[in-house]
This record gives C-alpha cells, structure tokens and sequence, in this order.
C-alpha cells in the first residue's frame, strides 16, 4: 500500500464522530476520506471512495451497522473495524454478526475513563492492522473448490499416525482467532446432527465483547454452546461445544476441565497452544484438533503437539481464512493433517466420527 491508509468513518454520533477523525487525522500514516452517520450512506461513500478501512458504528438510523457492513462485504468487499459502546445483549449478537459477516475486529468506542493515550493508541493500532487484512468477496463461493485433503506439501513426522476412522475419537477440540466468528458457524453448521462428540473451543474475541458470545454462537446452530465453568467435566454425548470464557485459559486434566489465569501465550489468554497441548496430554490419539483463521501463530506448536500424540489435525486453508497465519504456521511446523475450506471442515469431521462408529459397529 502506498500513501496513507484511506479511512471511511461511520458513525452518528457527532461527538463520537469528531473525535474519530481528531485521532484518525493526527497520525500522518491515515488520512479520513469521508464521514457517514447512517448506514446507507456508509455503502454509497465505499462504494464510491473505496477506502482501505471503515470504522463501522452497529447502532446507526436508516440502515444498520450490521446490514451496511452485510452489503460491503458482499459488493465492495472493505476491512472494517467495529467501533461500539454497547454492551448490552442485543447489541452484543449485532456485533457478533457483523464479525460472522465479515468484520474483521471490534473496538470499544472511548469513556472517557481511560489512562490518557491508551485508547488512542489503541485505535490507530487496530486501523492500521486491519487495513492490511485481505478481506474476501462472497466467501461461500469462493469455498465452493475442494481442497487437497492431505496436503503434499506437509512435511512427515518420524511417526506414524494410524489412517482416520482406524481409532475412537472421544473430542474435538478447535481454536481461531480473527476471523474466527464466521469460520466456526460454518464447521458446526457443517456437522451432521446429532454430533456425537463434546467440542472445546478457543475464540480471541477481546474483552467486554466476548461476554455473551457463546450465546450468541447457541442461537445459530443446533449444537449447544456455552461456556466452561472450572471443575466441569467434559461434556458427553450428542451437541455440546464448551467455550474457554474470557481471559481464562481454558485446560483438559483428565476428563475435567479447569480455569486458569496462567500468564499470556502470544499475547493471548484464552490460548489455543495452552488447550491444544491439555488436549495432547489427556487425550492424545482420541482427540481431534481443528485450528482455523487467525492472526499470529497461537495453536501452531499445540497442533503439532497434538499431531505426536497420535492425534488427527485440520487446518483451515489459505482461500477461506480472513487471515492466515495461525494455519500458515501450523503448516509450515508440519503439524497439519489435512488443509480444507472452512465449510468442508464439519463435513469431514462427521466423516471421522462416523468411519469410527461404522467401525465398533461391525
């Protein structure tokens, strides 16, 4: 990209609004090209200026935040940041939406209550990192190709691994980060139901945003969702996803889950490496690991982990992903099994599940 990075700001405020474009206009590395207080005028300014990065209000007149980030997605496809101050349930599940219909991240708008700079900082931050995030058009379409079901490239381990449906599968566990929100929608929309197996999941969702998400996530799918309590044990049966909560690694001892406030693992804390390598030790060749988009490399070295102990691993491909990186990482430690498109990857696991249960029949 050359030049500064070109913002849209959406929002109906106008305090909020000036003081979008005070912070946005002072870094030299960003230049504000339009300004939209509702959600129609959002779509005709990026379709028109076609900016690098919008900001993007949810609670807007005329046309929602949600619907406007809906259509850029889908015509004028555009890295936006959710900028929002309500933390209240039912605008939680329109941030939530927007992020599963391509929204890259989510900010808090400011309080007034912050350290001063801090806030500042931090937006002009995200601004610039999401702008350099590719964002894709119609992205069913673009997972309708197969991928190679075992990648050639993926270098091999000095072990063997036993072929898929040769042992019992007892979980699976599965770990994202940006992206992450529409990525998991496809793979447990993508399971035959009844699933069979409890499902531990990690999502990098940032506080106060992440407090209702796996509500959220229980509304949109047949599975039930919700978040680990410490002590619990991992849930049997038929359509049970339990997530790590926020800023708690989420941890497998045996068959009971626990709770930690363990330091940070790349920046993060829940950890997808701290669940994948829990998973590793208490399950090892009876587990399945699934790690999806995502910024960084948090769940690279857990899968491979994972891989040694005899475990079958999947990582979302590169066309799919609003990001790879956590993938891209795990392949290059060849620590992946299998590369698919996020829609395939449900399909498959039911396919594992099922080739097991085929096999205790006979």
């Amino acid at each position: 990209m050359t030049g500064p990075i070109r913002v849209l700001v959406v929002e109906d405020s106008l305090t909020v609004r000036r003081r979008l474009v005070e912070v946005l206009s002072g870094d030299p590395a960003l230049t504000v090209v339009g300004e939209a207080t509702d959600g129609k005028q959002a779509i005709d300014l990026c379709l028109r200026l076609r900016p690098d990065v919008v900001t993007m209000d949810m609670m807007l007149p005329m046309m929602s935040g949600l619907s406007a980030t809906e259509y850029i997605m889908a015509h004028c496809p555009t890295p936006i940041l959710v900028v929002s101050s309500s933390l209240n349930r039912g605008e939680l599940f329109k941030t939530y939406e927007a992020l599963a219909a391509g929204a890259v991240e989510v900010l808090d708008k400011p309080t007034g209550d912050e350290v001063d700079g801090v806030w500042e900082a931090n937006l002009l931050a995200t601004v610039k990192l999401v702008s350099r995030i590719r964002v894709i058009t119609h992205p069913r379409g673009r997972l309708a190709r197969l991928a190679q079901s075992r990648d050639a490239g993926t270098p091999p381990l000095a072990s063997t691994t036993p072929p898929p449906g040769s042992r019992g599968f007892e979980l699976v566990a599965i770990g994202a980060s940006t992206g992450g929100p529409g990525a998991i929608l496809e793979v447990l929309r993508g399971l035959r139901q009844p699933f069979p197996l409890p499902i531990l999941f990690v999502l990098h969702i940032g506080e106060p945003f992440a407090l209702a998400f796996a509500d959220w996530l229980d509304g949109q799918t047949e599975m039930r969702v919700a978040y680990a309590r410490d002590g619990d044990r991992l849930a049997a049966g038929a359509g049970r996803v339990t997530m790590a909560p926020p800023d708690r690694h989420l941890v497998l001892e045996g068959d009971r889950l626990r709770l930690t406030r363990d330091p940070m693992r790349h920046s993060c804390r829940p950890s997808v490496d701290t669940l994948f390598e829990s998973v590793a030790r208490s399950a090892g060749a009876a587990a399945i690991g699934v790690l999806l988009t995502g910024m960084g490399r948090d769940g690279a070295s857990g899968l491979l982990g994972l891989r040694r102990a005899g475990g079958h691993t999947i990582a979302q491909d590169e066309a799919s992903s609003v990001v790879y990186g956590m993938p891209r990482e795990a392949m290059l430690l060849g620590a992946v099994e299998r590369q698919l498109p996020a829609d395939q990857i449900g399909q498959t696991l039911s396919d594992l599940v099922g080739a097991r249960a085929e096999r205790r029949t006979r």
